[in-house]
């Protein structure tokens, strides 16, 4: 037998759903109709299926362009898409059609800062998590920690890391964003111990040095900019 994909499945169910209603699918109420192509969107942005997702989102939105959860989900895809302004517009149009939907705050924050536009990354992450059932605040305090440290705010930086860490012991990369703001401000001792600690929690790793290092050294070789930056100051770090 073959295997049946999400999407398909998906859709199967719409038609169950039709079916045992007793309803032609001409006959579908708007919301359901939306809903339906909602969750076919979901199921295909699951598989990796994009393109597919993004059209199925755009009928729904046409049908219910103020349903939050579908002007959400098309942010995801802009998002994916590399399509930042777009995904800006769709996250933002999100929280305005629910102020505390913290998982938009939150890729807004993420939006923001592909555009480097640092500063209103922060804000939205902190509009994230000034939701107390903010379900993952680690990562938003995460991505906090790393716009101050693309800003200098070094010290804001680490504090942010640390908030993120309390969240989540297990989450490993607040812990590298720490060594190296530690290492900005000259606080060799304590970037190495932290250092340190990040290659131990991390499951890729799991302690062995060499391992990270090899791995460092080779993202070396395509990285440009900041990012090849942040792979040399980890080399320095490793050697302190």
């Amino acid at each position: 037998m073959k295997t049946i994909t999400i999407a398909v499945y998906a859709i199967l169910i719409v038609v169950v759903l039709t079916i045992s209603g007793c309803v032609p699918p001409s006959e579908i109420s708007q919301p359901r109709e939306a809903e339906y192509r909602n969750k076919i969107g979901m199921a295909y942005l699951n598989e990796g299926k994009v393109q597919l997702a993004y059209v199925e989102f755009q009928k729904a939105i046409q049908i219910d362009p103020n349903n939050k959860d579908i002007v959400y989900n098309l942010g995801i895809v802009y998002l994916q898409l590399e399509d930042y302004e777009n995904a800006r517009k769709s996250f933002l149009k999100a929280v305005q059609l629910d102020p505390k939907f913290a998982d938009s705050y939150n890729n807004l924050g993420v939006t923001y800062m592909q555009l480097r536009q640092w500063k209103e990354a922060i804000d939205a992450f902190q509009k994230a998590l000034a939701n107390p059932l903010y379900r993952t605040p680690e990562k938003a305090f995460y991505s906090m920690g790393m716009c101050y440290y693309r800003l200098g705010e070094y010290d804001k930086s680490v504090d942010a890391y640390k908030d993120s860490i309390r969240r989540d012991r297990a989450f490993v990369l607040p812990y590298y964003g720490m060594a190296l703001a530690y290492n900005k401000q000259e606080k060799f001792g304590d970037a190495a111990e932290v250092m340190d600690k990040a290659i131990q929690v991390d499951p890729a790793y799991q302690g062995n040095r060499d391992r990270k290092t090899a791995d460092i050294k080779e993202r070396l070789y395509t990285a440009k900019g900041e990012e090849e930056q942040d792979l040399r100051d980890y080399l320095e770090i490793m050697n302190y």
